[in-house]
């Protein structure tokens, strides 16, 4: 290669110029594609922070939400046995009777009930037995003497109740023809 062939000092310089201003070039959509990408970035940080902030805010809410329970579990036991209690002071004049034959009770109960419980127990009340209510419990099944249905009576004396009562655990159980009659206090199902 003859010197002619070589480029000079100054074209070299202007080659080298070229390329570095290519890189540069180059190095500047890299530039702008970066920042871009950090732009895009920034947007997607301010997102989560906002999202995360909400999620902090939803957190709170629920610990919130989380102690009020737990107070309420707390106090359940206590509302539970108020209730129990309420039913039972409720129920106090309340008898039931197991054992009565089905239909035996027809066509009135109350009647049944107040000319049947002294026969049953050879009590005298005075003043005479006087019902609320009383009524058959339960479905009544197609065999009917499979199962009877306990009669639940209200009495309208809580002193008469209570002298049923006593009859029947100091007596046991009475009989009516070869059914077994019991009387039992009426009590809430918790109570039982």
């Amino acid at each position: 290669m003859t010197d002619k062939d070589q480029p000079t000092t100054m074209e070299r310089i202007q080659l080298e110029v070229t390329a570095v201003s290519r890189r540069i070039e180059g190095m500047d959509a890299s530039i702008s594609s970066l920042t871009l990408e950090t732009k895009s970035m920034r947007s997607d940080i301010a997102s989560l922070q906002s999202r995360v902030t909400g999620f902090e805010h939803r957190m709170g809410t629920l610990e919130t939400q989380m102690a009020t329970i737990q107070d309420r579990d707390q106090d359940l036991p206590y509302l539970r046995s108020k209730i129990t209690d309420l039913e039972d002071r409720s129920r106090r004049h309340n008898i039931r009777l197991f054992g009565i034959p089905e239909n035996k009770e027809r066509p009135d109960v109350h009647a049944f009930l107040s000319i049947g419980l002294p026969k049953l127990t050879s009590l005298t009340f005075d003043p005479p037995l006087e019902f609320q209510r009383a009524h058959r419990v339960g479905l009544k099944h197609p065999d009917g003497a499979s199962r009877l249905r306990p009669i639940i009576a209200c009495l309208l004396r809580h002193t008469q109740t209570r002298q049923l009562l006593q009859v029947e655990c100091n007596h046991g159980p009475f009989r009516i023809d070869k059914y077994e009659i019991r009387i039992t206090d009426d009590y809430s199902k918790d109570t039982n």
